[in-house]
């Protein structure tokens, strides 16, 4: 039950994302675009390189965050003493 419940949530999440319209994702800023059309190849190219310098500290540190949790979750997920445990009930 608990795998057709967790299937079911990421199927919804992939419906929604694929349902949700291409301007929701965007800033939809006429200034910033007009300003970024107008510029030269190497504006554009220092605005995308700015974009990557400001998405990848962001990403690697929630991406440490996550591995660090992943490495600890057995941590404090310890039977404690006189609870039945799953070899108990088998």
């Amino acid at each position: 039950m608990r795998g057709f419940t967790n299937w079911t949530s990421r199927a919804a999440a992939v419906i929604a994302t694929a349902l949700t319209p291409g301007v929701a994702w965007a800033q939809g800023c006429s200034l910033c675009y007009t300003q970024a059309a107008g510029s030269g190849a190497r504006a554009i190219a220092a605005l995308n390189s700015g974009i990557l310098v400001l998405v990848v500290p962001p990403m690697l540190i929630c991406l440490g965050i996550t591995w660090m949790a992943y490495k600890k979750r057995s941590e404090f997920n310890e039977d404690l003493p006189g609870e039945p445990t799953d070899r108990d009930l088998s």
